[in-house]
């Protein structure tokens, strides 16, 4: 227990509060157990021990990762007992999904400790929904993504702008400083800006962390064996190497030389880990279980990752708008264009894209690569990066 609190606070010592995630004011701290999910590398950690920092005395709070060593031989409710009988007020778990029966444990904490807050935190967003069944009306649920580029050019380049909605965004509101010009840092962002890394070479980090979702994540929650494993790199190669895409999900089989139904499962799984996106359409939304139309890469950095010089533009242009866009939106497939948002379509391209296949639809928008300043129906693709 004592290791655990000189590792704890030297962690906060190590913890920057200048720059705060979107999600940090989105979250009730007060609700009594608090979940927040999301793929791995994108500040969940930072994100919690800044708040830890900010607001709460370390004499009646901890925080601890459910990867470490303690664990191997201490069980996580004998540790809140422990740190109840101490004073604890405050318990913070981070990467849950690593702790054996987990959801079971915390539901006899947040029973038998009524006093005790928990927060917890899980990467593998696929075990944690399966565990939060045992945690239902106990536990306040948030989902947190990377940097949006407004973030990014915080974080990196001190620039500070305000959040747009989309309606605010389609009204043309979105105001910058005459100085500033949007691609001497949109590019940059496409290719490193989505994670907050500050290392030279974000890629070595986004390789490490493709490979522990897709090798410890993900098998450890469906139970795979190392061949199977295996078969969930070979999958993100060939949506790598082919998005956007309308999934032939026969042909992929094949490739993998697994069952239909497999290929179905295996997409679930890379999807909620963060690595892919799954574009659907009107009959369930992003999250229902409306039909697959498109897969995509989750974010533009994975794809100038994982496919290199192969990285095609238009691609890149729709990875960008459809992950920005879904943190406050469901967006679904357009029959017409390229996306619908809340009955408004869009149409993703670059300078010289026309407006042919919108012509005759109502409240329908081209999206532009490479401009900086919206005009009637066209709007700069950067400024959907302003949405959170």
């Amino acid at each position: 227990m004592e290791r655990l609190q000189n590792r704890y606070k030297k962690l906060l010592l190590e913890t920057d509060t200048r720059f705060h995630r979107y999600m940090y004011n989105r979250i009730n701290w007060n609700n009594r157990m608090i979940g927040l999910t999301g793929p791995r590398g994108i500040g969940k950690t930072t994100l919690v021990l800044q708040y830890i920092k900010e607001n709460l005395p370390t004499d009646n709070s901890l925080y601890v990762t459910a990867e470490d060593f303690y664990f191997a031989d201490h069980r996580l409710l004998d540790l809140a007992d422990t740190f109840v009988k101490s004073g604890g007020k405050h318990l913070f778990i981070d990467e849950i999904h690593r702790y054996n029966d987990w959801s079971r444990e915390l539901k006899l904490i947040y029973d038998y400790h009524p006093e005790l807050q928990v927060v917890f935190t899980g990467s593998s967003v696929l075990d944690i929904n399966k565990g939060i069944s045992d945690l239902s009306r106990r536990a306040a649920m948030y989902h947190m993504q990377g940097l949006s580029f407004r973030e990014y050019l915080q974080l990196f380049h001190n620039l500070t702008f305000p959040v747009y909605s989309l309606a605010e965004i389609l009204q043309l509101k979105v105001e910058i400083p005459i100085q500033f010009h949007p691609y001497q840092f949109f590019p940059d962002y496409l290719k490193r800006g989505y994670y907050p890394f500050s290392s030279e070479d974000p890629y070595i980090y986004i390789q490490q962390i493709v490979n522990l979702t897709l090798e410890a994540d993900i098998p450890q929650f469906a139970g795979m064996n190392v061949s199977t494993g295996r078969k969930l790199k070979q999958l993100l190669a060939i949506i790598a190497k082919s998005v956007p895409f309308k999934p032939n999900i026969s042909n992929i089989a094949t490739a993998l030389n697994v069952s239909r139904n497999s290929v179905a499962d295996y997409c679930l799984y890379v999807e909620e880990a963060g690595l892919i996106a799954q574009l659907r359409d009107d009959t369930g939304g992003i999250r229902g279980l409306g039909k697959v139309e498109k897969i995509y890469l989750d974010n533009t950095n994975l794809i100038y990752s994982l496919a290199g010089e192969n990285s095609e533009i238009g691609n890149i242009r729709e990875t960008f708008f459809f992950n920005q866009m879904r943190v406050n939106q469901d967006v679904i497939t357009s029959s017409a264009s390229d996306f619908c948002i809340e009955g408004y379509t869009f149409e993703i391209g670059g300078r010289k894209k026309g407006n042919k296949q919108i012509e005759g639809l109502p409240d329908a928008f081209v999206v532009k690569d490479n401009i900086e300043f919206a005009f009637a129906h066209t709007i700069p693709l950067w400024h959907f990066g302003f949405n959170y």
